[in-house]
């Protein structure tokens, strides 16, 4: 595991409770990004394939968000401390530790991804590695929501991110990528900010041919 890994695994680790009492209420105050995976979660209930991983999972609230509306969720984190907590919270659901760049899935096997926020960590150097790995796991159709923090210019921006050090994309970079991997975008949002940090928040949801 490489430095940078390290790092963001120590740092998940020991804000584990705080994390998690951010998050408890669902994102109830965060409109667009409810929607968003609503919007995943309903078009992947179409596809006829339910089994969805949410990638950096960190504490479950989301990948139960998923469960309840229908969809096969378990979660997979890097932070052990994460998981723990997930497992406790979501009992009925399945969490796993691993890594985004090796899902412990087979070449296929999913009818989605969600990764919200999960990917601002990875250094743009790797993140088509990381890409990659998602589109390995997609069975044809399958979709991809990554969300991250956009920015103006054509160069991501290192940050200083609450937990550990993180990037800002600019959203056409971004989808460029998604591009390069193998999928095909075909939906986005971006809104202002919803906390102090200033970047914009960006969705993209994208299908694997």
């Amino acid at each position: 595991m490489t430095g940078h890994r390290e790092n963001t695994k120590a740092a998940y680790d020991g804000v584990v409770e705080l994390y998690a009492s951010l998050f408890a209420n669902g994102l109830e105050d965060q409109p667009f990004a409810r929607a968003m995976i609503g919007s995943f979660a309903e078009t992947v209930r179409k596809t006829g394939n339910t089994r969805v991983a949410d990638v950096g999972c960190g504490p479950g609230h989301l990948t139960a968000m998923l469960a309840g509306w229908g969809l096969d969720a378990f979660g997979v984190d890097l932070s052990p401390g994460m998981v723990e907590h997930a497992r406790r919270a979501h009992p009925a659901l399945r969490f796993e530790e691993g890594r985004i760049e090796a899902l412990p899935v087979e070449d296929g096997e999913l009818g989605g991804v969600l990764a919200h926020y999960s990917m601002i960590h990875t250094p743009p150097e790797e993140l088509p590695e990381l890409l990659a790995e998602q589109v390995r796991v997609l069975a044809p159709g399958g979709l991809l929501l990554v969300s991250f923090f956009g920015t103006d210019g054509e160069e991501p921006v290192w940050f200083d991110h609450k937990v550990a050090p993180a990037y800002s994309w600019p959203v056409e970079r971004f989808a460029g990528l998604l591009g390069d991997a193998g999928l095909v975008p075909f939906a986005r949002l971006v809104h202002d900010p919803a906390s102090e940090r200033g970047f914009l928040d960006c969705h993209l949801l994208a299908r694997r041919p």
